[in-house]
């Protein structure tokens, strides 16, 4: 009788629990989203997400990590036009689950990310999105939205002019890797010298944007040369900025993003070469995660360039990644006094956003940003075709085997196992700079750097200046920039 009993109020607490999940859904905050036969015929598999903010009235376009703002995120498969999905407490969200977003006015958009490329999903050519819409969230949670996606996002057209052009090279290894047609592309300045000097062939400095940037921003004849240029020597001027689906691609070769480094060298570069009257000299340039673009092209491509000015890089020893030791420490969100790790300060100090913020926000736009940028670089491809996390973004424990395959893209071991190797071909070839109060906490990175670098007798240049990661660039800190580069030229043309 007793065992009869038993197994009755297991069933029938069994089924409480399931009559309770269903109950709860049925009153959870649901919002249906459809996209046209207008602007894809389908069907349509991938990841829709949903954007809510109550002050951007165009929420998909926030800042992500800088802005934090609700979130949400689906996978679909097979969906057709016209086809209803839903979104409620099931989705991935951030920073809470629908039905428990504060009531309120809301902008809210949709966007079915195609991924057909484009870097940040709110701004990919070809992805799918809806006009905001304004609404009010009550207590009632048993109402539906309906939001209908009939945009699309188009490409970025580049306007060339006698000065300023564009080169796109499509890349056999890259197109191989990915599995569709992949270019390398670029912007192209060219001296006024170009066209006064017909018989004349020039140096070319490789400068790389930070994340987020875009080679468009040259486009026209309105185009504004934001680079850094010895004054004294003409050059051609290739500005990179890294954009691909998984974010900044900093031009290494990588299990996920594929061979950027050797597609660049290989094929764009040969290319550009055949384009435009080159002398064969190549410096680098590069700021942000450019800067760390350019230290890494140097010491892994060490013959092929003359000459680099790394400013401000992205962390370059991994025992200082924003302060976390990625070695040592457990925990990226928590530090051992369970103080939180900060991304972003003011003047080095103030906190700006942490840790936590960005993971967990980019848990839901899962690809084209700052944190997903580092994993599609640096992590092994996992068996979901997804890079390896560094971490859980529910607690932030740190995947220490994921560790195991980003050392090979720090930097500072990097050099510091292979100097014997390296140090022919670099001698005097590397400058790094960064302001003392970077606001991504840059500086203590490279400080390691500088520290083993002295270690070892490298010849390398480090230079601080007063500022933080965007005040830095004083007058004072262009001119020596543009110094060195200058004097490395020097150095290439008087053995060639």
């Amino acid at each position: 009788m007793k065992r009869f009993i038993f197994n009755l109020m297991k069933k029938l607490t069994s089924f409480l629990l399931v009559a309770l999940v269903v109950s709860l859904e049925c009153y959870s905050q649901q919002f249906q989203v459809v996209y046209t036969a207008g602007v894809f015929k389908g069907p349509f598999s991938g990841k829709v997400l949903l954007y809510l903010s109550k002050e951007n009235h165009n929420p998909k376009d926030g800042m992500i990590d800088f802005e934090s703002f609700p979130c949400f995120a689906i996978a679909v498969k097979n969906v057709q036009p016209g086809d209803t999905v839903v979104f409620d407490d099931k989705a991935i969200s951030y920073p809470v689950v629908l039905s428990d977003l504060e009531r309120g006015d809301y902008y809210m958009q949709a966007v079915w990310d195609r991924n057909l490329g484009g870097r940040a999903i709110a701004e990919s050519p070809g992805n799918i999105y809806s006009a905001p819409v304004k609404l009010s969230l009550t207590k009632d949670r048993e109402k539906w939205f309906t939001v209908v996606c009939d945009q699309v996002v188009k490409g970025k057209d580049f306007v060339a002019t006698a000065f300023v052009k564009e080169l796109k090279v499509v890349s056999e290894l890259l197109s191989r890797s990915q599995g569709r047609s992949t270019s390398v592309d670029a912007a192209i300045l060219l001296p006024r010298e170009y066209y006064s000097q017909p018989q004349r062939r020039f140096p070319v400095i490789y400068g790389v944007s930070g994340y987020g940037g875009d080679y468009h921003r040259y486009s026209g004849d309105t185009a504004v040369d934001y680079g850094i240029v010895p004054d004294t020597v003409p050059c051609i001027k290739v500005y990179l900025d890294g954009n691909c689906p998984g974010g900044h691609s900093v031009y290494a070769n990588s299990d996920n993003n594929g061979p950027w480094g050797d597609a660049l060298v290989k094929e764009f570069i040969p290319a550009m070469e055949n384009t435009y009257r080159c002398n064969g000299a190549r410096l680098l340039w590069g700021h942000s995660s450019g800067g760390w673009t350019v230290l890494w092209l140097q010491t892994h491509y060490p013959k092929v360039f003359a000459g680099c000015w790394s400013s401000s890089p992205d962390p370059v020893d991994f025992r200082s990644f924003q302060r976390v030791n990625l070695y040592e420490d457990d925990n990226i969100y928590y530090k051992k006094d369970s103080s939180e790790w900060l991304v972003a300060t003011i003047a080095g100090f103030y906190p700006v956003a942490t840790m936590k913020e960005c993971f967990r926000e980019e848990n839901v736009v899962y690809r084209g940003e700052q944190m997903h940028s580092f994993n599609y670089v640096f992590s092994a491809k996992g068996p979901n075709g997804q890079p390896v996390p560094l971490c859980d973004p529910a607690t932030g424990d740190i995947d220490k085997r994921c560790v195991e395959h980003w050392k090979q893209y720090d930097i500072s071991l990097y050099l510091r196992t292979k100097w014997t190797l390296l140090q022919k071909d670099l001698q005097g070839k590397i400058r790094v700079t960064v302001g003392n109060n970077d606001n991504f906490l840059l500086n203590y990175a490279v400080h390691m750097l500088d520290d083993e670098m002295k270690k070892l007798g490298g010849p390398f240049v480090f230079a601080y200046y007063p500022g933080d990661h965007f005040t830095v660039a004083t007058p004072e800190w262009k001119a020596a920039g543009s110094k060195f580069l200058a004097d490395r030229y020097a150095i290439w043309k008087a053995g060639h």
